[in-house]
């Protein structure tokens, strides 16, 4: 019986070296001369650090088009609240990793609407999607593509 799992992954390395080239980005803008600003990034989680307020909004821009370029999709972005902190203000900005509850049951709920000769069971942080034919599946991955959703998802395992 075929079957494929739908996922939320985000690609860290690919995070790394989005915020390794935003760093660099810094360093060489002229209204960030002088200022005392950085990302850094440790366990799954960026901070953002700079003097003034606005500053953090531009660093989260640099951090979106970076990320974009590296084909993450910016929706998995969770931004924190601003700290102040001294005379700096920070951000952490969080990636969501893995479908949680409410959007595996929503799924779940598309796909069940849909009428498709598919079962779809919430197997922790996936979606496990079985059905008789591939191309049931494959109607399935088209549904959840177009469909407008707050985070990215893939489909992996696919077996036959």
């Amino acid at each position: 019986m075929p079957s494929f799992d739908i996922v939320s992954e985000v690609e860290m390395n690919e995070v790394r070296n989005a915020v390794e080239n935003a760093n660099r980005e810094l360093e060489t803008r002229f209204d960030f001369r002088g200022v005392e600003a950085s990302f850094e990034l440790s366990d799954g989680k960026v901070k953002l650090g700079a003097d003034a307020e606005f500053q953090l909004q531009q660093m989260l821009d640099i951090l979106r088009a970076k990320l974009i370029k590296r084909n993450v999709d910016t929706n998995v972005m969770d931004e924190g609240a601003v700290v102040h902190s001294g005379k700096r203000y920070f951000l952490d900005v969080e990636f969501k990793q893995g479908i949680d509850g409410a959007l595996a049951k929503k799924l779940v709920k598309l796909i069940k609407d849909s009428k498709i000769k598919v079962q779809a069971s919430i197997q922790g942080d996936q979606v496990r999607v079985n059905g008789k034919k591939r191309d049931d599946l494959q109607e399935v991955m088209a549904l959840l593509r177009q469909s407008e959703l707050e985070q990215p998802l893939q489909f992996n395992n696919f077996r036959d």
